[in-house]
């Protein structure tokens, strides 16, 4: 580098923030199993798409013991941000590099941020964050001064994004504190396996604040928020295969919620898929079956792509497609818990519809509910409140709904799922396998006629012909004899049947009515 050549010292000064410029850096990441910041938006975008920005950023320390930080010291500020192409499709995009400064986010990292993410609200274009670090830079934080702004307004700046443009976090590192409220106002959250944590504090805050002792991996490793809390989506086994799901997950979504979802060449499941569906279901009601079978009779050959497939097993969220269209499916999963609708079935539900709601994928939903969860336990985890929120989206939504009931139809699960006319569906049909009623039979006998079946003279004999009788009036065919809902189709033509309602609704609907500002959660 020379001084009175200003071209060459630019690019001596950005090829010194290269990887190929620190190899100790790139080596130590490598070494703990993880992709550089720049090798992930590598993977992620398309080739030769990534425009940089902020490369020559600098450190902005205010406290005392940082004022001599230089660009040396921290590159790029410890955060790589732009914007690429996806399948030919623009994103904004950071990603925090674990290498400077742990990953941490200084004032001039947040800079960066805040700017791609105003171009993103203001383009409208997906916004991704590739988190691996630990959120704010606490040398630059232990000042009143700067610390004033906040987040430098990120979170009305994601709450202005979101139903907007999706919004992906994906945790590849550690990622407790401001990464992981960035990922609780995102739509998709990955989480790599064995590097990725996530939790709003790391362990040493927790015992300095608590005097609790916990490990990374207790407190947020991917197991525990992909199975136990649910804040993350997915479980992936390594950075590429999280990248790998980023790319799927976004090409079922459009850019923002004014365009179109992209679509495919249609791949209609096999005739024996189809034909299949028949014999899915068993005969008898207290046995479970395979409802990913039925999905994968009902939609195209491959396309599902199934999101908290470890959180509420009892209910089945995933995007698919139908004749070549993204759509969304929730599904009831009568291999866990019977299908019934606990506190994370609803909230896992509540939340995919209103992903598919905000950006035009039109929603199947496939009943089989024995009701909602009852219990001192579930009443405990507020199932009351929360079993609100699955039908409080699909009654505010605005792409059309098909509802099929395959079994069991009881209670306000039955409603929860959409079913009848709970709501303004496109289409409310019942399989030949349906059963509709207040709640299942036997119950029911056991509780309205528990006096006339103790006093008869042969109790268990009264008790089986009141279960005959009721069993005889909840099928379905007496269920759309005074059309409650729109017919019984045999299975095989159900993919059929769902694929016109649709054609015939692709225009979604406007609420106008009545004239509110909005709708009040049931959080």
């Amino acid at each position: 580098m020379t001084d009175d050549d200003p071209f060459e010292a630019v690019a001596d000064a950005k090829d010194a923030l290269s990887d190929d410029a620190r190899d100790d850096a790139v080596e130590y990441q490598h070494g703990l199993g993880k992709l550089t910041a720049r090798e992930r938006i590598e993977y992620l975008l398309d080739e030769a798409s990534f425009d940089e920005i902020g490369r020559l950023a600098a450190p902005m320390p205010t406290t005392p013991e940082t004022t001599d930080w230089e660009r040396e010291d921290a590159p790029a500020d410890g955060v790589v941000t732009g914007f690429g192409r996806i399948d030919d499709r623009p994103v904004a995009i950071f990603a925090t590099d674990f290498t400077v400064k742990g990953g941490s986010i200084g004032h001039a990292g947040g800079r960066k941020i805040a700017r791609v993410t105003e171009r993103a609200l203001e383009r409208g274009i997906p916004l991704i964050m590739l988190h691996d670090g630990g959120g704010h830079r606490i040398q630059e934080g232990l000042d009143a001064a700067p610390f004033a702004r906040g987040d430098n307004g990120f979170s009305n700046l994601q709450t202005a994004l979101s139903g907007w443009v999706p919004v992906v976090s994906a945790m590849m590192g550690p990622a407790f504190a401001a990464p992981t409220n960035f990922a609780a106002l995102s739509d998709f959250v990955p989480i790599v396996e064995g590097t990725g944590t996530m939790g709003v504090a790391g362990p040493s805050l927790v015992e300095s604040a608590l005097g609790v002792e916990g490990t990374k991996e207790e407190l947020g490793s991917a197991r525990f928020q992909t199975t136990e809390t649910g804040m993350a989506d997915l479980a992936c086994e390594d950075d590429e295969s999280c990248l790998d799901a980023i790319r799927t997950y976004l090409s079922y979504l459009p850019r923002n919620a004014e365009c179109e979802p992209p679509t495919v060449e249609p791949t209609p499941p096999t005739e024996s898929a189809r034909e299949r569906l028949r014999e899915i279901i068993p005969s008898s009601p207290r046995k479970g079956y395979d409802i990913d079978a039925i999905i994968q009779g009902i939609v195209d050959r491959d396309s599902t792509f199934e999101l908290k497939p470890t959180y509420g097993r009892n209910i089945v969220t995933a995007f698919a497609r139908l004749e070549g269209e993204p759509i969304g499916v929730i599904a009831n999963n009568p291999r866990f818990k019977a299908g019934t609708i606990d506190t994370a079935a609803s909230e896992k539900a509540a939340h995919f519809a209103a992903v598919c709601d905000a950006f035009g994928l039109p929603i199947v939903t496939l009943t089989d509910v024995p009701g909602i969860l009852p219990g001192p336990d579930s009443e405990r985890e507020g199932i009351a409140r929360h079993s609100a929120k699955l039908p409080f989206e699909l009654a505010r939504a605005t792409v059309p709904i098909a509802n099929v009931v395959l079994r069991r139809g009881y209670g306000f699960g039955y409603v929860a799922m959409g079913g009848g006319r709970s709501l303004d569906s496109e289409l409310t049909v019942l399989w030949p396998t349906a059963e509709l009623a207040a709640m299942g039979i036997e119950g029911a006998v056991d509780i309205a006629y528990r006096h006339e079946i103790e006093s008869a003279d042969d109790p268990e004999s009264r008790r089986q012909e009141l279960i005959d009788k009721f069993e005889d009036r909840t099928d379905a065919v007496r269920a759309a004899a005074r059309v409650g809902v729109d017919g019984v189709v045999q299975p095989e033509e159900t993919r059929d049947r769902i694929r016109r309602a649709f054609d015939r609704a692709d225009d979604g609907r406007d609420r106008d009515w009545p004239p509110k500002k909005r709708s009040i959660n049931p959080i």
